[in-house]
């Protein structure tokens, strides 16, 4: 081959990466510290490892469901082609110096490691080229909503498909020329089917272009790698290089818990910045996020707000951060890469890649990420319900950025939805978003037949049975708090309720953006919790939000506690024997996963374990849409306090059409807003005469024969 050649290659394409890859690096920098990313154990080591080989390098996201199965097939076998075929690109280049490289030999065709590897890379660009042509069938015919479209990802096929042709073009090339050589006839190779198959046709060419196929195939391929390389930077494919790291680095915290704001009253007084409102607010990590975005679309293709016309779109919100990052560039970085950042004064309006909904726009000019980069809409639709990062196959985290954003808007530029401030005042005053008054918790627990004993009436109690909000001051949900009793009462259970000792957990709060709300929450019931020995206890809820809220949120403040639900406590209880369901309950149901129930907290088989133990239960699934793909109620991150923004359909109606075709006739919930949100999509679908909405613990009651008084030592036995 050309040492030269082979040199100017390099010398080129390396450094022309080496240039666009230290700029990106230097945006990354701008990135606020992660606290989020630490090595503090071998464990911590561990699990990120863990992590990095399951979701990156195992794609395990990739076919998770039927409904991207054939475009995550495809994905794995471009991803494993490339895997095999880096070994054969250094090769290559090794080639361009000395002709004969082959690794001492170990990689000769005349060894059998040498033919295992060739049979395995040949089968492996296969797998690339059919990978590839699926994407461009989807981008060329099917057109999928979900997904950006251009010349970008067309010319990135092409560049995939024509390198791995190239290949085999080189092999054909060098098989030929080397029969040649020999006055041999070129013959079919097992381990290498393609690339001899190309060698039996060249052969019957001139020795010239022999030499000049298998120079085309070699200078095709091993340069096209090196200018690929440079495409990755300056375009969506920058994943194939950030996707490792991005992954290794995503946290490790549970699903549920957000970023804590360390010394909160320190930043007000100091005028430090809260939450988000420039792209250097952000985290080193929610840059390298943006960078990784694939544009596959399957984050908006789940979105609740999305899928009903709002104005979020989570693939649009990143990619919208992601532009106007890289529009900044010159700014943060300089010209050069030498400068320093000085605030922007380029003045210039531009479309977001992608053709992006109503609401995304641009300004080089702008202050705030919210209002002049992003409509304020999009933020505040967003029900935090976690879809988006469930289905993303890079592991981005969208929720973190939009409450972070939410929270500089709460705090600093108090800019939020009118409806919430109602809400954050009836829970200052009265310790409840329904603004009913405090001393009123408890009152859902009279005429039962027995007593419900407060913490205080009963400190030795083994449950403290957090009632929440809901069920102290919503019709609907005490009617569940009634049930929920009188099962634990007949199973045995010695429970004990905090009463007025208790306050609203703060999730609203902290999930609109009002940190300094949730703060004081959050510490007070933790004080209360503790003062009442929770932390030896198990404490159970029947609001997912409040077990969310205390299980994963709280530990920050100094309250740990053992959490459940209640349909795992009422699970556990008839697995135990303490409660038998024996009265026939004649109905088809179909149930509803709580977002902070299931993908969330991964509480999936609970409710419907006890629903299946239940004489006459029919369950039914919602097909696509049920467990970690459930659509949202509606509700989450403080929907349930405001009105919905604007759309094409209202979420709850949407979800409850999707339960009502089921042909259920009783809807199935465990949180006591998606019983309110999903009973009001019963009424707007005009089936309250024939659907009943109840909670998993009213359908159990129902099966429980309580004048047999349960016998709890012969069950615990």
């Amino acid at each position: 081959m050309s040492p030269l050649g082979m040199t100017l290659v390099f010398v080129v394409f390396g450094g022309a990466f080496a240039w666009s890859a230290v700029r990106r690096w230097q945006l990354l920098s701008i990135g606020a510290p992660e606290p989020r990313f630490t090595f503090q154990t071998f464990e911590v080591l561990r699990a990120r490892v863990v992590q990095t080989l399951v979701y990156a390098l195992g794609q395990k996201k990739m076919p998770a469901n039927d409904r991207y199965r054939l475009a995550g097939v495809a994905h794995i076998g471009i991803f494993f082609a490339f895997q095999v075929l880096l070994l054969n690109s250094v090769m290559l280049w090794a080639r361009g110096f000395d002709p004969d490289f082959d690794f001492f030999g170990i990689l000769s065709t005349d060894h059998i490691l040498g033919q295992l590897y060739s049979v395995t890379k040949e089968l492996a660009a296969f797998s690339a080229i059919a990978g590839a042509s699926v994407f461009v069938y989807y981008r060329v015919v099917t057109k999928p909503k979900r997904m950006s479209f251009g010349l970008e990802g067309l010319l990135i096929l092409f560049i995939i498909i024509t390198m791995m042709i190239a290949d085999y073009i080189y092999v054909g090339g060098h098989v030929a020329r080397e029969a040649a050589a020999t006055g041999a006839a070129v013959h079919w190779r097992w381990y290498e089917p393609f690339g001899s198959l190309l060698g039996m046709a060249f052969s019957g060419l001139p020795h010239g272009g022999v030499v000049f196929f298998e120079h085309l195939g070699f200078w095709y391929h091993s340069a096209w790698v090196l200018a690929f390389l440079n495409l990755l930077p300056f375009s969506k494919h920058f994943h194939i290089i950030t996707v490792l790291p991005n992954v290794f680095a995503g946290h490790l915290d549970a699903k549920g818990k957000l970023p804590d704001v360390e010394d909160l009253e320190g930043k007000v007084e100091n005028d430090l910045p809260i939450g988000v409102s420039r792209p250097e607010h952000l985290t080193w990590k929610h840059i390298l996020d943006l960078y990784t975005c694939t544009e596959c679309g399957r984050c908006s293709d789940n979105c609740p707000a999305y899928t009903t016309g709002k104005k979020l779109s989570p693939k649009h919100l990143t990619l919208a951060l992601r532009d106007h990052l890289y529009d900044l560039e010159p700014q943060y970085v300089g010209t050069f890469g030498i400068d320093k950042f000085s605030a922007p004064k380029v003045e210039a309006d531009l479309h977001v890649h992608g053709d992006p909904p109503e609401g995304y726009h641009r300004k080089l000019s702008a202050v705030d990420l919210v209002g002049d980069v992003i409509d304020p809409e999009v933020i505040w639709a967003c029900t935090t319900c976690r879809a988006c990062e469930e289905q993303c196959p890079v592991n981005i985290s969208y929720v973190d950025k939009i409450v972070e954003m939410r929270r500089h808007e709460m705090l600093i530029k108090n800019e939020f939805p009118t409806d919430l401030q109602k809400a954050f005042q009836a829970i200052e005053v009265n310790g409840n978003p329904w603004n009913l008054p405090a001393m009123d918790r408890g009152n859902w627990a009279t005429d039962l037949g027995f007593e419900v004993p407060t913490v205080e009436d009963n400190p030795g109690a083994d449950v403290i049975y957090w009632v929440g909000c809901a069920a102290n001051y919503d019709d609907q949900a005490k009617k569940v708090a009634r049930s929920f009793a009188k099962l634990m009462n007949h199973a045995g259970v010695e429970f004990a309720i905090m009463g007025t000792s208790a306050t609203c957990t703060g999730d609203p709060a902290r999930r609109a953006g009002n940190e300094y709300l949730f703060q004081m929450l959050a510490e007070q019931n933790v004080e209360s919790l503790n003062e009442n020995g929770a932390a030896n206890k198990k404490v159970v809820t029947a609001c997912p939000h409040c077990f969310n809220t205390i299980a994963n949120e709280y530990p920050a403040f100094g309250g740990k506690y053992d959490v459940v639900h209640h349909t795992q406590l009422l699970d556990e209880l008839i697995q135990d024997g303490r409660l038998k369901p024996e009265k026939k309950v004649d109905s088809t149901i179909a149930y509803h996963d709580s977002c902070y129930l299931g993908r969330y907290n991964e509480v999936y088989d609970s409710p419907r374990d006890v629903l299946a133990a239940i004489p006459g239960v029919t369950l039914e699934e919602v097909g696509y849409w049920n467990k970690e793909r459930g659509l949202c109620c509606g509700a989450g991150g403080a929907q349930m306090w405001k009105e919905e923004e604007h759309g094409a359909e209202r979420v709850n109606n949407k979800r409850t059409l999707q339960l009502l075709e089921t042909g259920a006739d009783t809807i199935a919930t465990g949180c006591p807003f998606c019983m309110t949100m999903l009973s009001d999509g019963v009424k707007a679908a005009e089936r309250e005469e024939d659907v009943q909405q109840l909670d998993v613990a009213q359908i159990l009651e129902r099966s429980i024969d309580f004048a047999k008084v349960a016998d709890v030592e012969d069950a615990a036995e």
